[in-house]
């Protein structure tokens, strides 16, 4: 299957009239019937009902409908890869963590999207600390933004900010009375995140833990925030979490405090040294106006 097959497809979907379309394409009409043959045999289904008047199939209309769909993003592709190689437009690729979309992070996303000084095309990936530093090396993202210290010369890493984690247990746990310390709080099954990549946050939570001489006991490993919450919901075990994450309202968990005063998480950020491009540097002023005291 090729890209004109889909173009082909898609002028013909709309006038329904081999004729027109291939008027519209301008090509001969014998050329365009065998392009439609082949599409249609790639698929192995029939795409028209070629009768008077011209029909499309249901097959037919679920392929136009989401083809029409990657031609229109495709389009908007092409043309932004136009735009930035000409210097009309700045690509940022950003890296982040789920934690840190209760933080500033979203803020910070409104403004850059403004495009007020500068216009820029962000490209948002969800990611571990670990996985933007390689994409950052990579060159696939400009910017990360996650929650483990990262030893790599090619790397700076700046902490943003220090968030306090909080516990998160299950709706009608006794903790819930707190603030509780960890030690109380090891003597619970842990629901921990994420499992893979390692190191993570979950490192940090077990070396925090650790610092205070308890072990705890991973009951379940995933590796989503989001998965995290509802199986603590269901009863599997609690877990810490950033206290940003409270602003998530559930009806099944809650959220109490803890006594020490190091159960913190930072949010880092990373980028590659020596990266002196306009949309990083738009970014960094960004972060600047939104938390003086960060980088």
């Amino acid at each position: 299957m090729e890209l004109r097959h889909l173009r082909y497809f898609q002028v013909l979907a709309q006038t329904l009239n081999f004729t027109r379309a291939a008027e519209l394409l301008h090509i001969a009409q014998p050329p365009l019937s065998r392009q439609i043959q082949q599409l249609e045999d790639e698929l192995g289904v029939m795409l028209l009902e070629r009768g008077r008047p011209l029909k499309l199939t249901d097959a037919g209309r679920f392929f136009h409908e989401h083809s029409t769909a990657l031609l229109e993003q495709l389009n908007k592709v092409c043309d932004n890869t136009r735009r930035i190689g000409l210097g009309e437009k700045t690509w940022l690729g950003i890296g982040f963590a789920p934690s840190t979309l209760y933080g500033v992070l979203p803020e910070l996303i409104r403004r850059l999207r403004s495009g007020e000084p500068l216009e820029l095309e962000l490209g948002l990936s969800e990611m571990t600390t670990l996985q933007q530093v390689q994409a950052l090396k990579a060159g696939r993202i400009d910017i990360g933004f996650g929650r483990i210290r990262i030893d790599d010369p090619a790397i700076i890493q700046t902490v943003l900010t220090e968030d306090r984690l909080v516990a998160a247990l299950p709706a009608g746990h006794p903790l819930l009375a707190g603030p509780i310390s960890l030690r109380d709080l090891a003597k619970e099954p842990f629901v921990l995140y994420p499992g893979n990549p390692r190191p993570s946050y979950a490192d940090h939570v077990i070396a925090l833990f650790e610092s205070y001489g308890v072990r705890i006991h991973v009951a379940q490993w995933t590796n989503e925030l989001q998965t995290a919450i509802g199986l603590v919901g269901a009863g599997i075990g609690v877990t810490l979490v950033p206290a940003s994450v409270q602003l998530v309202h559930r009806d099944d968990i809650g959220f109490t405090p803890l006594l020490e005063d190091n159960a913190t998480s930072p949010i880092i950020l990373s980028r590659r040294v020596g990266d002196v491009s306009p949309g990083l540097n738009h970014c960094l002023r960004m972060i600047d106006e939104l938390l003086p005291q960060g980088s």
